[in-house]
């Protein structure tokens, strides 16, 4: 696997789920001139990626070492787990976390229940749910700005 050559930054993120978010995340990382690998099962989930898109795209399962590997994930500075499976998003953020040492491992989680156990494990957590909560709360008044804040 051909990877980049010198980018203006030496950050490395992987991103396993080519879905909305994934792709732009990865389109935007791209676009600041990050190197960025996005990984998905399926190679039509590519088709999201923009036409200038400077990253690569692999076809792969995020939980499968030699994938993973041949991914270099362990120069990865950053691994991000965004498929729509809560199960496959907690099972790569433990894989890059206790087995390759990545120090920055993000999941989303769409049970607002788990992702109270997954931060207390560690990893970091995004979840549309509770994000989409506060910020309607916010919009009622219900929340100061300061506390509706992530």
């Amino acid at each position: 696997m051909k990877f980049f050559g010198s980018n203006k930054k030496d950050n490395y993120t992987i991103i396993i789920g080519c879905g909305r978010v994934g792709a732009n995340l990865a389109n935007t990382l791209s676009d600041e001139g990050e190197n960025v690998l996005i990984m998905d099962e399926s190679n039509e989930s590519f088709r999201r990626l923009a036409s200038n898109y400077g990253g690569l795209s692999v076809v792969g399962d995020g939980t499968a070492f030699d994938q993973l590997r041949d991914a270099q994930i362990d120069r990865a500075t950053a691994v991000i787990a965004v498929t729509n499976d809560d199960n496959t998003n907690i099972m790569v953020a433990q894989i890059a976390r206790e087995m390759f040492n990545v120090q920055k491992v993000i999941a989303r989680l769409h049970d607002p229940e788990c992702e109270i156990v997954y931060r207390e494990l560690g990893i970091d957590t995004i979840c549309p749910a509770v994000l989409s909560a506060k910020e309607i709360d916010k919009f009622l008044g219900v929340l100061p700005v300061k506390e509706a804040l992530p």
